[in-house]
């Protein structure tokens, strides 16, 4: 991930845990086709320690090396664009949003493929306007 590119930013679950919520701010290109107006949430649950919310060092270097491979697929084939990643309370997500879940799927598989199996659950949903995005544009800080 180029840093430039990216912002991140401290923020609380609703039970006051605390979570890092890393966004893309050049999302522009991608934001003015009408063919990227699905969102995908892939969540990778994490076990931590007592006390604690982010994932241990090995599990955090996985979803490092993932978060890379993910955005190098992508780079050389902008068929979806990662716009968020939120990392606390147990829990690890990356939002997209894409033109294809079908297509989307055949990227995050060739991806992720050697790597060992992940815990991961995947959800989409049709957000056109971005309202999502939007929404977590509110943890930015400028």
């Amino acid at each position: 991930m180029e840093n430039d590119n990216w912002w991140t930013a401290p923020a609380e679950t609703d039970d006051g845990r605390l979570i890092m919520v890393t966004g893309r701010a050049d999302v522009a290109r991608f934001r003015k086709n009408p063919k990227f107006s699905i969102r995908i949430e892939i969540e990778w649950p994490y076990d931590t320690a007592p006390g604690a919310t982010m994932p241990s060092l090995a599990d955090a270097d996985t979803m490092g090396e993932a978060t890379d491979r993910l955005n190098a697929i992508l780079d050389r084939d902008p068929v979806a664009v990662m716009t968020g990643i939120f990392t606390g309370a147990g829990t690890r997500t990356w939002v997209f949003y894409t033109l294809s879940t079908h297509i989307f799927q055949n990227k995050l598989n060739e991806a992720l493929a050697d790597l060992p199996t992940l815990p991961l659950h995947i959800i989409a949903e049709n957000d056109p306007r971005w309202e999502a995005y939007d929404e977590m544009q509110q943890f930015e800080v400028k």
